[in-house]
Parts: C-alpha cells; structure tokens; sequence
C-alpha cells in the first residue's frame, strides 16, 4: 500500500554498512521511476547509478564527509540535461508523429499532428534556447508583451526553465524514493554537497547541473530514526471551494 511506503520512508543518516544492495534491484526502480512524468515529456534528466565503494569513498569529502555518504551501500546522482533539448524534443516529436495515428481517427491526424509539430518544433525552441542569459530575457520581454492581453507563461528566463527542469527531475527522484521503499530498501535524499566536485568525478557532461543525490542502502539497528517532525497540517493547507 502507498500509505505504508509513505511511512516506511525516512531520511536515513546511517546505513548498516555489512549488508549491501542488489544492484540489478535498484536500477529497475531507476528504471521505473523514469516512467514520472516531466514538462512538456521533454525529460530532460539523467542519473548516475554509483556502486563502486572505491568511488563512494571518493566521493564523501565532496559531499562534507556526511555520514549517509560514508555509510552508504549506493548512490544514485540524479542531474538535468538542458543541452539535450534539441534531441529529445525531435524524439518527441517523431514518437507523435508515429503513435497519433494509432489512437485517433484518420480525419483527425492533420489537426492533432499540426498541434505536435507546432508546439515541439516552434514553442519549444522558444522556451529552451539559451545564450548567456540573453535569450531568458528575451523571452520575459516577449511574454510580458503578450501578457498585457492574455494569459501565458511568465517563468521564461534561463534560470527559470533550469527551475522547471529541476522541478521534473525532483518527480522522478520522488519516484524512486517510493520504489526504493517498496524494495525493502532505504534512502537519504541530500544537497549538500560541493557540485563542481561532484560533477567532475562523475564526468558529467557540459551543461548538465546536479539535482540532487540519494544515499540508498539498508538502516542501521545501531542508530535509532528518532521521532518524524512535521509542521502542523493545517497550517500548509489552503482548501477553496466546497
């Protein structure tokens, strides 16, 4: 059940470092977790599925030598890919122009795949290309003009789009957390961490940026959770309506 998944997931600090993780196991929940979904399906995302112990004890000083690191049987280094928007949104594409005409009827096609096309070959060239900062600006300027006389989106400079991105990665990783929960496995998301470090251990390629990395392995019985602290539900949530 998911409620039980909810509860059986924590942050965990310290893993017990004598068992260790069914690698095949984990990248099947990578696997799965990749079936989240992402804006425009653009997923522009990678993980890096670390299970080299000699690389996890290289890795802990760039991560400030936490203990869910040092202790960790695996790691998965989650990062965004804004330089493959090109590719992924002709795969994309391609993918429409294929799997539309099996859904909808024949007199459709033209209308559907015009749809398609337009909004993967003009609207997201618009929103994806970058250029020091110059195109964001752009786009804001273009979009607060349009703005004036309907709604559009308005979180459209450089750094905003990277923000969109993050967003769709942070859904897989929230995937994966779960699916590492229904594993029997556990997990300690973690941002801290000094990122160019990491991205050149890693070999990240240019233009890709960390989300995010996860400590997996099994809880130690040596080091008690403690209790789970949450804010008052109330005061986060805000019903409107009936």
């Amino acid at each position: 059940m998911l409620h039980d998944l909810r509860q059986h997931r924590r942050a965990v600090r310290y893993f017990d470092t004598e068992r260790q993780l069914d690698s095949e196991r984990v990248r099947r929940r990578l696997e799965e977790a990749a079936l989240a979904p992402t804006s425009s399906n653009m997923q522009l995302w990678e993980c890096y599925h670390i299970t080299d112990p000699e690389l996890i004890a290289r890795l802990a000083p760039a991560c400030f030598d936490q203990s869910a690191v040092r202790t960790a049987s695996q790691l998965v280094a989650f990062a965004i890919t804004p330089q493959r928007w090109r590719a992924h949104a002709a795969e994309v594409l391609a993918f429409q122009r294929e799997d539309l005409p099996r859904h909808f009827p024949e007199d459709k096609w033209p209308k559907y795949l015009a749809l398609q096309e337009n909004y993967y070959g003009k609207l997201i060239p618009l929103l994806y290309r970058r250029g020091w900062g110059l195109w964001g600006q752009l786009r804001r300027a273009l979009f607060s003009l349009v703005g004036l006389v309907r709604p559009v989106p308005r979180e459209t400079t450089e750094a905003a789009m990277r923000t969109v991105l993050h967003k769709s990665c942070a859904l897989v990783i929230q995937s994966f957390l779960l699916g590492m929960s229904e594993e029997g496995y556990d997990t300690c998301p973690l941002e801290g961490y000094d990122s160019r470090r990491v991205a050149r251990l890693l070999g990240l390629e240019r233009g890709s940026e960390l989300t995010m990395i996860i400590a997996c392995g099994y809880r130690s019985t040596e080091r008690p959770l403690g209790g789970r602290f949450r804010l008052p539900f109330a005061q986060q949530y805000h019903r409107i309506g009936s």
